[in-house]
This record gives structure tokens, C-alpha cells and sequence, in this order.
């Protein structure tokens, strides 16, 4: 099965590539259709967003499409940035992690460690060319540290202690943070609905 990931974003096509390796599937990314428009992301919820880029992309392609929104969401900021987190710096651009991280940091400046609680989030959506969508959803706990640490990852990555370690998601191999990440939780979500979607076929 052949399945379009709704974004144009490398690091993410790269990690939902490695994550779905043992699926049944092909994953194909918005870079096989150049011709698809970006999608605004205007929603005010993870699923909302997820489910709008993934309908667009299905209907533009005629194929079944994959889209994830995820974010970061923090306990002492009452769950900011959310779904703001890719443009949470005002100066942030597609591929400038570091301000967004950097404003988090000093938003969290006065906070002390064991108020510093958070965690990410991930929804994929599936959506057919027909219009019906399937949502699946991943949550890692974790806190925030004092600084980045870690060159692996992107995002929020340098900054983010998942619970029960002293390292960031970016001071871990590849395969470790697949294990624990929400992205790697959503995903074996998906994988079950696959799994169980191809035996029913067969059946």
C-alpha cells in the first residue's frame, strides 16, 4: 500500500519512514507531488490540523494520505505552545528550531525542575480520497531542561527529558527515541488499525 505523508519536512518524512519500516506500506512524502498546495494550519486543536492536511492531500493525489500534527505542550504554561509550537518564537522560521526552543527557556527561566512537566504530542490523521479520516494518537511524558543538549532530533528535541532519564530525546540513537517518542506511540497505533485492516481482507 502506498500512503502520501502530508508534508515536505525531511526529518519528519525521514523518522515516520524509519518508524512505519516494518508496516506494509510505501511511503511517499508532498515532494512525489510537487503540484499539492501547502496547507494553512489553522485549527486550534492537534487533530483538527492533522485531519485538514491529510483530506487535502488525499483529495489532491487521488491517494490515501498520512499528515501529523504534533507539538509540545507544557504543565507551568497551561499547555503552551500546543499547536503553536512550530511558530511559537514570533521570529521562527521552517528549519529555526533553536528560537523556538531558546523562548521556551526563557519563559521557563524561574521555574524549578519539579514544576517543569510536559509533554508531547502527536496525532496522525488518515484520510482517504473519499473524504473519511482515521485519527491515532501518541503522548510522551517527560520535562524541560535548563539548556539544549544533543545534536540528533529536531524540534524540541535538545530540550526535552522524556520521564525516567537524564537525556534529551536529541542525546539519544535513533531507535531509542522511536521507542519512546509520541510520534512512535501514534504510530503503533496506526499499525495495529493496519495490521488488523490487511487481515480482515485476507479473511
Amino acid at each position: 500500500m502506498e500512503i502520501v505523508l502530508a508534508t515536505r519536512n525531511k526529518k519528519k518524512v525521514e523518522e515516520i519512514r524509519r518508524i512505519t519500516a516494518d508496516l506494509p506500506i510505501t511511503v511517499l512524502s508532498l515532494d512525489d507531488f510537487p503540484d499539492c498546495p501547502e496547507t494553512v494550519e489553522d485549527r486550534d486543536s492537534f487533530e483538527a490540523n492533522a485531519s485538514k492536511k491529510a483530506v487535502e492531500v488525499a483529495m489532491c493525489t487521488g491517494m490515501i494520505s498520512l499528515a501529523d500534527d504534533s507539538g509540545l505542550e507544557v504543565d507551568a504554561l497551561g499547555g503552551a505552545p500546543g499547536v503553536y509550537s512550530a511558530r511559537y518564537a514570533a521570529d521562527a522560521t521552517s528549519g529555526n528550531d533553536p528560537r523556538n526552543y531558546e523562548k521556551l527557556l526563557k519563559d521557563l527561566k524561574n521555574i524549578p525542575s519539579h514544576e517543569r512537566g510536559a509533554q508531547f504530542v502527536c496525532c496522525l490523521a488518515m484520510a482517504y480520497p473519499d473524504g473519511r479520516t482515521r485519527t491515532f494518537f501518541g503522548y510522551s511524558r517527560g520535562r524541560i531542561g535548563f539548556e539544549p543538549r544533543g545534536k540528533k532530533g529536531f524540534g524540541y528535541d535538545p530540550v526535552f527529558l522524556p520521564e525516567g532519564f537524564n537525556r534529551t530525546f536529541a542525546e539519544m540513537a535513533e531507535e531509542e527515541k522511536d521507542s519512546l517518542s509520541h510520534r512512535g506511540k501514534a504510530v503503533e497505533k496506526l499499525a495495529e488499525f493496519l495490521h488488523s485492516f490487511s487481515k480482515h481482507k485476507e479473511n
